[in-house]
């Protein structure tokens, strides 16, 4: 090892990062803005198609029960096959069956469409974030990993933007609507066209010459291998899907797959039904849910702001338990108040879209820094899929639970959810911020004790 030995780890920020960091926002743009439209698209769908309410809840439900199986599947396959190619063909997938939704004409080839859209977000998560992961320096790893997940509220907050604008086309407005990801999709492939492998996969398949050659080119011509200190260094490591629940992954894999859940069913719940709700808070008329939802978006994103610059002065641990300790006060309070009207309502979901938007894109920083590079985007993929599958049941049982336990009882529920990603965080939770991949990663085994020395001195 030279003098330089950690290069990725303490590299500079460079003009090479800046764009990779572009580049990979593209997939949460487009997950934001398709998750997003389709509760706008719902207005003139519902009544184009004849949609009953249990049919509405599976359009909404179809695209999370898709992430469930691409992360799965994909995360999986982007450690076998490489990040690169995979970062091209999940974006072919999502410009194609999204344009095929735009054509459907009854519900199963909506649900469908909806379904092999989600496949191809799902893929996305484990794949541009674990590229990303492996070439940023430590200390901008958290902000600029982050910063992706903060673009998935942009991309929410334009297709309110993009659904009010296309309100008036008719009946079949829906039609562009579902449509559009398409234009994003495509955007985003081209930005894409010529990025390099990551060199530490390339390492873990023992492809070195290759490695060495993505290092010269990112890096420059006096740089090689023996300026990377890596985790997929050595021998060539073939990681398996099981790997993330052995030794010392086990915890991290439990601890990952609960607050990621937690996080993302209420938040979900509401960018799929946001009209929906603020309808049952008895706000009416364009500018109060078209309005209240873009505003209710943007709050997301402006949560984001110190977000992202808290994620590297306090870390990550804090960060998550201070958030979700806000969002369950926000949640519960409407509850609690005798008939609770409009404004309470509303404002409760607006701390809970700033405090959320402060924390989410702990989603991709976690178990990006938590497992080695061989099994780095299944960890990824198996979180998005464990998350999906209450997000996607949430999402289905929203129309029914506005009905059942109105406003305030629908609120609750999301701060008893957001309860339990509060307790998993301060008794699972680790802090990551400001260490290299290779530190915190190489140690396998159950009698290692880096958890321990993660954890020690940061419960408060």
């Amino acid at each position: 090892m030279s003098a330089t030995s950690n290069l990725i780890d303490d590299a500079p920020l460079t003009t090479f990062h800046k764009k990779l960091t572009f580049f990979a926002s593209g997939g949460p743009f487009i997950d934001g803005y398709a998750l997003s439209i389709i509760g706008i698209a719902l207005i003139t769908m519902a009544p184009g198609l004849d949609l009953s309410p249990t049919e509405i809840g599976l359009v909404g439900a179809a695209s999370l029960v898709g992430i469930f199986f691409g992360g799965a599947v994909f995360g999986w396959l982007t450690d076998k096959i490489g990040r690169h190619k995979m970062y091209i063909a999940d974006l072919i997938a999502l410009a194609v069956f999204s344009v095929l939704n735009g054509f459907a004409t009854d519900i199963w080839q909506v649900v469908l469409c909806r379904f092999f859209l989600g496949m191809a977000i799902g893929a996305d998560y484990p794949i541009a974030t674990s590229l990303l992961a492996e070439f940023l320096p430590k200390k901008h790893r958290g902000r600029l990993l982050g910063a992706t997940f903060v673009v998935w509220a942009i991309g929410a907050a334009a297709a309110y933007a993009v659904g009010y604008l296309l309100r008036d086309s008719g009946p079949d407005a829906w039609r562009f609507m579902v449509a559009s990801p398409a234009i994003f999709a495509i955007v985003t492939l081209l930005c894409r066209l010529g990025t390099p492998e990551s060199p530490r996969w390339l390492l873990s398949r023992g492809r070195r010459d290759e490695a060495e050659a993505v290092i010269k080119k990112v890096y420059g011509a006096q740089y090689g291998l023996s300026d990377i200190a890596s985790d997929a260094d050595g021998p060539q490591k073939q990681g398996s899907f099981l790997d993330i629940f052995r030794g010392q992954f086990w915890k991290r894999t439990l601890f990952v797959s609960i607050f990621w859940t937690a996080q993302v069913i209420p938040l979900f719940a509401v960018y799929t039904f946001a009209p929906d709700l603020l309808t049952s808070f008895g706000m009416h008329g364009d500018a109060n849910l078209y309005g209240g939802s873009f505003l209710i978006s943007m709050l997301f994103v402006v949560g984001g702001i110190p977000g992202l610059w808290l994620v590297e002065k306090i870390g990550r641990r804090r960060l998550l338990l201070w958030t979700f300790g806000i969002i369950v006060v926000a949640l519960a309070i409407p509850a609690f108040i005798p008939n609770v009207e409009a404004a309470p309502l509303f404002i409760a979901l607006a701390v809970f879209a700033l405090a959320s938007g402060a924390s989410s894109f702990l989603e991709v920083v976690y178990p990006n820094e938590l497992f080695p590079t061989e099994v780095r985007a299944t960890a990824v993929g198996f979180g998005t899929a464990i998350s999906r599958v209450g997000s996607a049941a949430s999402t289905y049982l929203m129309p029914l639970a506005i009905v059942s336990f109105g406003a305030a009882g629908s609120l609750l529920i999301g701060a008893i959810i957001s309860l339990i990603g509060l307790i998993a965080t301060f008794l699972l939770a680790p802090e990551t911020a400001n260490r290299s991949l290779s530190e915190l990663t190489t140690e396998h085994h159950p009698s290692t004790s880096t958890d321990s020395k993660i954890n020690e001195g940061s419960l408060s």
